[in-house]
């Protein structure tokens, strides 16, 4: 299709669809979860208000909607690390791939997206529509960064017996760590847990 040929409706629907929740999952981040009003999010995508309406009937279910395209965003984020890392910073040298992965994990809990999937899960706390949905698209996001930890460090260190376990506590302390930033804004590339994350990823996986 030239650049001259109009867009069809299927088009133009699925156009204004992305711009909404692109527009629903900044307004979360600017504003947190009481401030994704639909108004706020109707000027972000720069949409009628029938046009809002006629995808997303109701706020609940615009961030409903939200939360699955956050999970891809997400999920899309983790792929570019890493590509980032197998094709701009790989490495032979498996200490210093390690460092370079523990910095790129880090790297993806000061994002916008983690933050906006923080103000879904505390919604989701009393609100079971909010709720049901994380459940299988945290569920399918989880798994999709699994894999692709596994492929960061690469197939010598996720072969190792106790990789699941250092796996598994990297990606809760960070998540754990990353919350204090809530109300401790810093530079997060400064954080001394960064250190002790390498050292223990050095001696669970013996390196």
């Amino acid at each position: 299709m030239t650049g001259t040929e109009p867009r069809t409706r299927a088009q133009r629907t699925s156009d204004s669809r992305a711009r909404i929740l692109d527009a629903a999952v900044a307004a979360l981040v600017e504003g947190g979860y009481s401030g994704a009003t639909t108004l706020t999010i109707q000027a972000g995508a720069g949409v009628s208000r029938g046009r809002l309406l006629h995808h997303f009937p109701s706020r609940d279910l615009l961030l409903v909607a939200a939360a699955g395209h956050l999970a891809a965003k997400r999920v899309q984020d983790t792929e570019e690390r890493l590509t980032r890392l197998l094709d701009g910073e790989g490495t032979h040298d498996v200490r210093a791939r390690a460092d370079r992965v523990v910095e790129l994990l880090w790297e993806s809990f000061s994002e916008p997206h983690f933050w906006a999937a923080i103000e879904l899960w505390t919604a989701a706390r009393s609100n079971r529509d909010i709720a049901g949905a994380l459940r299988p698209t945290e569920r399918g996001l989880g798994a999709a960064i699994r894999e692709s930890m596994a492929r960061m460090f690469g197939d010598e260190l996720a072969g190792h017996p106790r990789f699941r376990q250092l796996r598994d506590i990297l990606l809760t302390s960070m998540r754990g760590a990353a919350l204090t930033y809530a109300f401790d804004p810093r530079d997060h590339a400064t954080d001394p847990l960064v250190a002790q994350w390498k050292d223990l990823v050095r001696t669970l996986l013996a390196l």
